[in-house]
């Protein structure tokens, strides 16, 4: 789930929350950012800002529903932002 979250055009990450709390644990590992029970699931993202970002949120939730069978709440824990790229010494532009 996390690989086809990640997938999704405008997330950059995902977040484990202020103290790490959001997370799933694996045998062998943790999947920080996703949370899950029987019943629902949340997905804690960073988002690109240059995107839409309810649509993006949408995108994840949708995803997640889909492979988990089960409702996912989705929180934009942090945004991101391209870098501004600095002209070339000499560039007219």
């Amino acid at each position: 789930m996390a690989e086809a979250v990640l997938a999704v055009p405008g997330v950059t990450g995902l977040h484990g929350g202020l103290l790490g709390e959001v997370a799933t644990y694996l045998p062998g590992r943790r999947v920080a950012g996703i949370a899950l029970d029987d019943k629902a699931g949340e997905i804690h993202i960073v988002a690109d800002l240059s995107h839409d970002l309810r649509s993006v949120a949408a995108t994840v939730r949708n995803t997640a529903e889909q492979l988990a069978g089960r409702p996912f709440t989705v929180i934009v824990e942090d945004i991101t932002t391209e870098p501004m790229l600095e002209p070339e010494e000499g560039d007219a532009s």
